[in-house]
């Protein structure tokens, strides 16, 4: 167990682990959240065997459902996903699982399903589908609506997207909008947040050509006065665990993610991805480094609250190399004197 405190806003984090993923090698681009008050975890990616690419291993994905209805309980498989999936985005919603989007080997995806789990299976429904298929994208859901941003729309793009869009999923004859783009560069891999009726967007990969530039910048909408550039991050966080927690009304916490120093680096001797915990401070549109994840942090990765807790399942801890750590930890949050 390690523990990271930040003095500023009182509030500390204490890592420890739920029980393991019940799989031989864990997955990366999996998708989670909240289902009748148990921890859902489904899709993502592997390499079976335990290789690489660069070792002759194929990347699998898979459709399994597990389930763990309590802390101090056993995972178990609940049910399948229609398809094959990774790498969309993944929101609790009231009772519900939504899954947007996504990947698999054949292609990538635009249907929107909603999971609810009713203690030993799965319900599925369908929310309308995307304008496009995507993947690698991010989101959040700010009040009642559910928006999606970025991406990239096939295997072989070699450009990001830029695309931003909206569903209100209080309304059941609602269809996507789509909306004004943040005024900076396209990109995959970002990590979205949302607080005080504002919806950020937090740094990501553009890809160029087929080339990855590790963004850091960060904006702010609000459906009043659109789009706002806010301050840069200290560094890149691509793939980080999203969306951000909201820490408390002033902050927003973004956990470890690939900073691009090891991205040219021969991929067999990567060390991991950051450990850095950073805080954007909302009132002073200013950032800190205000702790550390334990090692081997992993990058796309959900990220859930639960229990009153933060849970990252899963995830790539360096590159091809998956984890079926589930980091948990408690949050301890105390008002600026």
């Amino acid at each position: 167990m390690s523990t990271s405190v930040y003095s500023q806003t009182k509030t500390s984090f204490n890592w420890n682990e739920l029980p393991n993923i019940p799989d031989n090698v864990g997955f990366a681009g999996s998708f989670s959240g909240v289902s009748n008050n148990a921890l859902i975890v489904t899709g993502g990616a592997n390499f079976p065997d335990g290789g690489a690419p660069w070792t002759g291993s194929k990347k699998v994905w898979h459709d399994r459902i597990f389930a763990l209805d309590n802390p101090k309980g056993e995972w178990k498989v609940v049910g399948q996903l229609p398809n094959s999936l990774g790498y969309g985005v993944s929101v609790t919603w009231k009772d519900d699982l939504i899954i947007i989007g996504g990947s698999n080997e054949d292609k990538h995806f635009s249907e929107v399903m909603v999971l609810h789990y009713n203690g030993s299976s799965i319900d599925f429904k369908k929310l309308p589908n995307l304008p496009e298929p995507i993947a690698n994208s991010t989101g959040a859901i700010l009040g009642n609506t559910l928006y999606i941003l970025g991406g990239t729309s096939g295997h072989s793009s070699k450009e990001s997207e830029k695309n931003f869009w909206a569903l209100d999923l209080d309304d059941q004859q609602a269809e996507w909008k789509i909306l004004d783009s943040w005024p900076g560069p396209s990109r995959m891999l970002a990590v979205a947040g949302t607080q005080n009726d504002a919806l950020y967007l937090f740094s990501g990969a553009q890809l160029n050509n087929g080339q990855r530039e590790y963004l850091i910048d960060a904006y702010k909408y609000t459906v009043k006065d659109g789009w706002t550039e806010i301050a840069s991050l200290p560094k890149s966080i691509v793939a980080a665990p999203s969306p951000a927690l909201t820490a408390d009304l002033n902050n927003i916490v973004i956990f470890g993610g690939d900073d691009g120093t090891m991205a040219l680096s021969d991929p067999k001797s990567h060390p991991g991805f950051s450990t850095d915990i950073l805080l954007y401070r909302i009132s002073t549109d200013a950032w800190d480094t205000i702790g550390k994840l334990p090692d081997l942090p992993p990058v796309t990765a959900p990220f859930i609250t639960w229990e009153d807790k933060i849970v990252i399942p899963g995830g790539e801890i360096r590159p091809s190399v998956r984890s079926t750590k589930v980091l948990f930890s408690d949050i301890t949050t105390k008002s600026q004197k």
